[in-house]
C-alpha cells in the first residue's frame, strides 16, 4: 500500500509559551478511493528510525502520528542519537510537565485509545518522568484507572549477561547488570501493578538490548531479525483491537473454563 507524508502544527496548552505541538502524519495512500477511512496509531519522536518504522505500519492500513514530543523546548526538529543529543533528551524528560506525557505512555489511560503497544517504556518504574520526578502512572494503574480499558503490550529487552545479587522486598534475587534502563525489579513492579489492577496486558521480555528496534545509531544494539517478529505481533495487536469497528465492548460475566 502506498504512504504519504505530511505534518500538521497543532495549538496545545501545555506549552508554556502557547507555542503549538508538530505532529508529523504517515497515512496510506489509495488512489480513486479520497473518501477511504483508516484506523489512526501514534508514535513517539520523529527521527529516521521512527519515521521508517511508522512508514511500515502506515503501509498495512493505519494512520500514523508522530509528535514532536519536545516541542516545549525546541523546534520539530529530531534530537540527533548522540552524547550530546542523548543528554538533551534526558534532561527535558525531567523539565517536561507530566501532564504533557499524557501524549506518550499515558495516552493510555485515555478511553478513546483502544490498544497501545509500547517498546521499552523507561522512567515508569522509577515514577521519574516529568518536571520534579514525579510520575504517578503506576499509581493511576493501582487506582483502577486502565481497569477494563483498552489492551496494552508492553516490550522489553534484557540481556543475560553478568549478574548481582540485590534484595527486593524482602528477598534476595539476581539482577542482570547490562541493561539498566528498566532492571529486572522494575519489569517485575510493572507487570505486577498491571496484573493486580486486572488490565489486558501481554507482557514481552526479549534477549537484546534497550532500543533494539532502533536501525539507524543504535550503538550497536539493532536486532532485525527480533524487530521483525515483534512487528508482525504489534500488527496482529492493532488488527484485532482497532482494526475493525467492533462496537463498544460488553462483559457478559462469562468464566473461561478450565479445559484440559
Amino acid at each position: 500500500m502506498l504512504i504519504t507524508k505530511t505534518y500538521y502544527d497543532i495549538p496545545t496548552k501545555l506549552d508554556p509559551n502557547g507555542r503549538p505541538i508538530r505532529i508529523f502524519v504517515i497515512a496510506p495512500n489509495v488512489p480513486g478511493y479520497p473518501n477511504a477511512k483508516f484506523p489512526g496509531v501514534e508514535i513517539y519522536q520523529v527521527t529516521g528510525p521512527v519515521e521508517r518504522f511508522a512508514g511500515q505500519i502506515a503501509s498495512n492500513g493505519y494512520v500514523v502520528a508522530c509528535p514532536s514530543i519536545y516541542h516545549e523546548f525546541e523546534g520539530p526538529d529530531p534530537i540527533p542519537y548522540d552524547a550530546e543529543g542523548t543528554d538533551r533528551g534526558n534532561k527535558y524528560k525531567i523539565e517536561k510537565e507530566l501532564a504533557a506525557f499524557d501524549e506518550a505512555f499515558r495516552a493510555t489511560f485515555d478511553r478513546r485509545v483502544l490498544a497501545s503497544f509500547c517498546w521499552f517504556a523507561t522512567d515508569i518504574h522509577s515514577g521519574s518522568l516529568g518536571k520534579g520526578k514525579n510520575d504517578d502512572s503506576l499509581i493511576r494503574v493501582r487506582n483502577g484507572e486502565l481497569t477494563g480499558k483498552g489492551e496494552l503490550v508492553m516490550v522489553f529487552g534484557k540481556q543475560v549477561g553478568s549478574y548481582s545479587q540485590r534484595e527486593y522486598d524482602g528477598l534476595p534475587y539476581f539482577s542482570e547488570s547490562q541493561d539498566t534502563h528498566v532492571p529486572r525489579e522494575g519489569r517485575d513492579l510493572i507487570r505486577r501493578t498491571l496484573e493486580d489492577a486486572n488490565v489486558a496486558t501481554t507482557f514481552v521480555e526479549v534477549q537484546a538490548q534497550h532500543a533494539f528496534i532502533r536501525d539507524e545509531a543504535s550503538k550497536g544494539r539493532w536486532d532485525a531479525a527480533l524487530t521483525r517478529s515483534l512487528f508482525s505481533l504489534l500488527l496482529e495487536t492493532f488488527e484485532r483491537t482497532v482494526g475493525r469497528d467492533l462496537g463498544e465492548r460488553v462483559d457478559d460475566g462469562r468464566k473461561i473454563e478450565h479445559v484440559c
